[in-house]
């Protein structure tokens, strides 16, 4: 059996209507939405309203670490759209997804990303569409577990949990054959982004369970161009299953 793994879709509904191609299932370990393209700033939702010269400048202040004033510009121009930010995120939210859901081959097994909000997925999931979190599935005869979300940090991006309901989640997996998680484990390696030069948040939780029940493999995604993309960890073969949104192809995982 071969199965597909991506993350990180940011909005690729094109590639992600061809990545189940050649396999048995597809697995979707999170952030669909796009909210700002680091890479094109004319791309997501933050552009969309504001325009690409704004979001050169937001993204130019995060990335000196100018958080607060990155904060302010955006409540700034927030303030300058009519009604609720609400109204208008979950609008462009709901467009993103009804793309990309559509688009979703079937069957698929998801978790979520740090970018993505939960409470709107059932809106548009299909029949062969299986959400888990904090949950396991049997797929070819192997147990998969599913841990959704990313840790709190200082981009303060819609999806982030505490540690300890992050560790919850981790624990009531327990011991599978297949780990699946958006974040990786905490291993700096596996952390470090090699372009965006910084360290992301990985889960200690995660590498507990990873030393204690040796899965076969740990799948993950998030850090975009890791300085790592591959470790051991005893017997356990971690891997980044890549960036989908710039690879715009999965990776296969034969079973």
């Amino acid at each position: 059996m071969r199965v597909h793994v991506v993350s990180d879709v940011h909005g690729r509904a094109d590639a992600l209507a061809r990545a189940g191609e050649g396999a048995d299932a597809l697995i979707c370990l999170g952030d669909l939405l796009l909210f700002v393209d680091y890479a094109d700033h004319s791309q997501g939702i933050f552009a969309e309203l504001f325009g690409p010269e704004q979001t050169t400048r937001f993204i130019g202040l995060r990335a000196e670490g100018r958080f607060e004033e990155a904060r302010e510009l955006s409540a700034s121009l927030w303030a300058t759209l009519d009604g609720e930010p609400r109204v208008h995120i979950e609008e462009k939210v709901r467009a993103q997804y009804a793309r990309l859901f559509e688009a979703m081959p079937t069957p698929a097994y998801l978790t979520y990303g740090n970018v993505d909000l939960p409470a709107l997925w059932p809106e548009f999931t299909r029949d062969g569409h299986h959400v888990l979190d904090g949950q396991t599935a049997e797929i070819g005869g192997l147990t998969f577990g599913f841990v959704g979300g990313g840790l709190r940090t200082r981009y303060r991006t819609p999806n982030e949990v505490s540690d300890e309901e992050y560790a919850r989640k981790v624990e009531a997996v327990g011991a599978v054959d297949v780990l699946c998680c958006h974040i990786p484990p905490a291993v700096p390696s596996l952390l470090y982004d090699v372009v965006a030069r910084r360290f992301e948040r990985g889960s200690e939780a995660t590498l507990a369970a990873i030393e204690r029940t040796q899965p076969k493999y740990a799948l993950f995604g998030h850090v975009h161009q890791p300085l790592a993309a591959r470790t051991r960890i005893g017997r356990t073969e971690c891997v980044n299953v890549g960036h989908f949104r710039g690879r715009g192809r999965p990776f296969a995982l034969d079973l």
